[in-house]
């Protein structure tokens, strides 16, 4: 296949180095250079768009001070000013790959500007993130086979657990962008309506808080009105992946979901890793996605595999414990890709428009070791997990902590990391 629309040059090329100290063997070497609002702590006004690099991280308006993007057309020149990532986005994917190039020569072994921009270089330990860009709107999808067949196993045990147009299109639903907060933030217990056991209605905080383990597309560039946007287009409106918890409340999500879907259960929290890998840096692990069957309408179909190689991780810490690994799954997994989930969410001619999220929904996989929710790992609170030392859980409760990560490898390419997503539960008393 063609890859004349990724950007030339050392961010691209398996072989290339970069004279920064530790980028070589990290999860951030050269052919990642992710990027993410950082800033400085101790300065509350200096916030800047920033490209990580081992255990660096390039402040881009402080080398664009330097003059090293002044021949970039606009409005990828301008963008590099910015403090998040939202004029990158707008800007579209001419501009994505133009300063993308540029970082990746100025970064890369025998830069000519490389003794001038070491004092662009800031220790990650040294910096905040912030949210990466401003969030327009948030979809969630459900998109994983295992997953959907776990909860319908546990809620339908006697029918199809997979519900008749689960095989033909990416089920998803529309979320809120205006709770979406970078790692780091805490989550407030949620409080709402629950159906108690005895049928009565109680209004409270939830008693089961739960985790989804997820893959999230940050989108940029627009579409048009009316003009769906095909799969063979998704590389000019997919800017870059980031890790998502879309944090659920199980109890108030199973009394209100009927008839219109997840609601208040959802929409308290979702939190998302701080540094956004380019679409780009995931080239050489894009894989064929699982067989579809039965075959998918025209729309959805792909010509290019789509599918990603990315290694998942939840690590579940409890206040003043210990931190345990309870899941490990492969996102390649995933039955519907980021192409038919964009299709499919433009294919009535809704647009699409810069800083927009969509999610891949819970990823989970065949073993229960491989299940990316906690309904899923202790099937609804019937089988608690055992975290060691006497701590079981069944649900979270105050003050755990929950870290997700994401890694990718393959044969002949350096790996590369997504960084993680976390959050420790609070009550609203705190």
């Amino acid at each position: 296949m063609s890859r004349t629309d990724i950007a030339p040059g050392p961010a691209s090329d398996p072989h290339a180095r970069s004279w920064v100290r530790g980028a070589g063997g990290s999860d951030f070497p050269l052919q990642n250079l992710p990027y993410g609002s950082c800033r400085r702590r101790g300065d509350e006004a200096e916030t800047f768009l920033g490209v990580r690099i081992g255990d660096s991280v390039l402040d881009l308006r402080a080398a664009s001070a330097l003059g090293v993007f002044d021949d970039l057309d606009d409005p990828a020149r301008s963008s590099v000013d910015a403090t998040d990532l939202g004029p990158l986005l707008a800007a579209g994917r001419p501009a994505w790959i133009e300063v993308r190039q540029r970082v990746g020569e100025l970064l890369a072994d025998g830069a000519p500007d490389a003794a001038r921009l070491v004092p662009c270089l800031v220790d990650v330990d040294d910096v905040d993130l912030l949210l990466p860009f401003p969030v327009a709107d948030f979809v969630d999808f459900y998109s994983s086979l295992d997953h959907a067949s776990n909860i319908g196993r546990m809620f339908r045990p006697d029918a199809d657990p997979l519900l008749p147009n689960w095989r033909h299109l990416p089920v998803g639903y529309h979320g809120r962008a205006g709770t979406v907060v970078v790692t780091g933030a805490p989550v407030t217990r949620p409080h709402g309506q629950r159906l108690e056991p005895s049928g009565d209605v109680a209004f409270g905080p939830t008693q089961k808080l739960d985790i989804e383990l997820e893959v999230g597309f940050v989108v940029g560039g627009r579409s048009d009105p009316g003009h769906p946007v095909p799969t063979s287009a998704v590389r000019d409106h997919v800017f870059g992946v980031v890790l998502v918890n879309d944090w659920s409340a199980r109890d108030i999500q199973s009394w209100e979901y009927v008839p219109l879907g997840p609601f208040l259960g959802k929409s308290f929290a979702t939190s998302i890793s701080g540094w956004v890998v380019p679409l780009d840096a995931l080239e050489p692990f894009r894989v064929p996605g699982p067989r579809q069957q039965p075959p998918v309408l025209p729309y959805p179909q792909c010509d290019e595999p789509w599918g990603l190689a990315i290694e998942l991780s939840v690590e579940l810490r409890p206040e003043g414990g210990d931190a345990r690994t309870i899941a490990e799954v492969g996102f390649d997994r995933t039955y519907w890709t980021a192409a038919q989930q964009l299709a499919h969410l433009t294919v009535n001619g809704a647009t699409v428009r810069p800083g927009d999220l969509f999610a891949s929904g819970t990823v989970s996989g065949p073993t229960r070791r491989e299940r990316g929710s906690l309904i899923e790992l202790t099937w609804n609170g019937t089988e608690p997990l055992d975290l060691g030392d006497g701590v079981v859980r069944r649900f979270l409760e105050d003050g755990d902590e929950v870290t997700m990560r994401g890694r990718c490898a393959t044969e002949g390419h350096p790996s590369i990391g997504l960084g993680e997503v976390s959050g420790a539960v609070r009550d609203r008393a705190r």
